[in-house]
């Protein structure tokens, strides 16, 4: 009996999922929601991310437009109170999935899901690559290109594709070639940085327990596509905070990729704070003086602040080789590269990791990747995909960046 009772239970299951997908293929006969927006980011981890800025400024310039968000089950605890959401491979799920009109995500949707006449998919990305996607990351090195019919599939379905800068836009043309509109406009979610109140940044520093006057270096080591699925990373934070001093607090993000904070490094340091699971990474960038990072997006985010960023590259050549990359971090860097712990220690001690070289290199990167982030990137894809402008927005020059805030006291 004990033998029999999983199976059954496997069979009850398919049976109701099968059950479910008929139910989503009926659904399909009904007409599109001209005014209900779907929205996932991560693939339903929760609101963050570009989707949930859009879903934010939906709200005031396109109101008519009702926004539901698809999440996992175990994010669905995570859900802001006045946002509506479904849960992914339920019957509500399959309801929204049929009628929505616009489709506004940071991955792509399920390989099921139905592109119906009518309807508009936004893919928004979430990072300015660095490291080679899609299908150009399919044929480096060498590599056969499997996959690649299934991407293009789903590449197919995207009416529209955001893209932070000129560089994106020339990256994603290459690694997910398509018939998509690429919106140049700034990432939607890098408003914020724009547009937070001076205070912000305190704020984030007191919920975390940073006590006041403390410099603040954010780390965000990048996922190097390990098949162990733990965080190893080549920097070792609980000697570097010992190396520059009490008035030193890092917060430590790794790549949501990896498991708990207990298979982390560092994290037994006093000065040592992980904010893996902090929600809102932009409210780490607005509390922390300097980020130091590798190879991840975050320095073109990080870089609208203008404030000092270190790219930590000890294994520079073996990541450029196995993952490939669109450009040289060392030829084209947002402030200074090292690639030893004591080069790391000794540029904090000595103070350049901001001196006047740092400065320009950080200013032609600005230049480069962030002349669209003007707080206004979510005003334009709202205007341009909810409610159909063909005008959209211009953006504007940069704002003077907000000053760190060590730098403030």
């Amino acid at each position: 009996m004990r033998s029999v009772l999983p199976k059954l239970r496997r069979l009850v299951r398919q049976a109701f999922r099968a059950v479910k997908y008929l139910c989503y293929r009926l659904f399909l006969l009904l007409p599109i929601d001209p005014y209900l927006a779907v929205y996932t980011a991560y693939w339903g981890r929760g609101y963050r991310c570009n989707p949930a800025a859009i879903y934010e400024k939906a709200r005031d310039v396109a109101p008519r437009v009702r926004g539901v968000w698809v999440v996992t089950k175990e994010a669905a605890a995570t859900m802001p109170p006045d946002v509506s959401y479904v849960v992914e491979e339920t019957l509500q799920y399959f309801w929204i999935m049929a009628r929505g009109a616009f489709f506004i995500g940071n991955v792509n949707f399920a390989d099921y899901v139905v592109k119906r006449r009518g309807s508009v998919h936004v893919q928004t990305h979430h990072g300015t690559p660095l490291k080679l996607m899609g299908v150009d990351s399919f044929v480096h090195a060498g590599r056969k290109g499997e996959g690649g019919d299934e991407l293009l599939r789903r590449v197919s379905r995207w009416d529209f594709s955001i893209a932070a800068n000129r560089h994106s836009t020339e990256a994603w043309s290459t690694a997910y070639p398509g018939t998509f509109e690429s919106l140049e406009v700034g990432y939607p979610r890098n408003d914020i940085l724009v547009n937070a109140a001076p205070e912000h940044g305190e704020r984030v520093r007191a919920a975390l327990g940073v006590a006041p006057g403390q410099r603040v270096l954010l780390y965000t080591p990048t996922h190097r596509g390990s098949t162990a699925n733990r965080f190893a990373g080549h920097l070792d934070v609980a000697a570097l905070a010992e190396a520059l001093g009490p008035e030193t607090t890092i917060l430590l993000r790794t790549h949501y990729f990896y498991e708990p904070a207990a298979q982390r490094s560092g994290t037994g340091s006093a000065q040592v704070v992980d904010v893996t699971a902090y929600p809102v990474v932009e409210d780490l960038y607005l509390a922390a003086d300097v980020l130091i990072t590798d190879y991840s997006s975050t320095m073109f985010d990080y870089a609208i602040l203008d404030r000092p960023i270190v790219v930590f590259a000890s294994d520079w050549e073996q990541y450029r080789t196995k993952r490939g990359v669109y450009f040289d971090v060392f030829d084209q860097s947002p402030g200074v590269v090292v690639t030893t712990q004591a080069e790391l220690v000794e540029r904090f001690l000595a103070g350049t990791v901001d001196d006047e070289a740092a400065r320009r290199a950080r200013t032609s990167f600005r230049n480069r990747f962030c002349a669209l982030e003007d707080g206004r990137a979510s005003e334009r894809v709202v205007r341009r995909v909810l409610l159909g402008e063909r005008t959209a927005p211009a953006a504007q020059p940069v704002p003077a960046a907000v000053a760190p805030l060590a730098a403030r006291r």
